[in-house]
């Protein structure tokens, strides 16, 4: 998939939580972590590790409370 649209679905998601209450980035991180496949998850991490052009900061932060790929 490419960046630009990892980024426009995560910014969504992001929107999205940010309009309800409570914790926006772990919620970000909840429905990412349900409904992403462990590919996709591992694409927004090496997105934001190399700077993460793009991303509203409820999915940044929510980037450390993703779940690894299983081995």
């Amino acid at each position: 998939m490419s960046p630009e649209k990892l980024v426009r679905m995560a910014n969504q998601i992001a929107a999205f939580h940010a309009s309800q209450r409570g914790p926006a980035a772990s919620a970000v991180a909840s429905h990412i972590n349900d409904f992403w496949d462990p590919g996709l998850r591992a694409a927004l991490r090496a997105h934001v590790s190399a700077g993460g052009v793009g991303l509203r900061a409820e999915v940044r932060a929510a980037v450390p409370m993703l779940r690894a790929a299983p081995d």
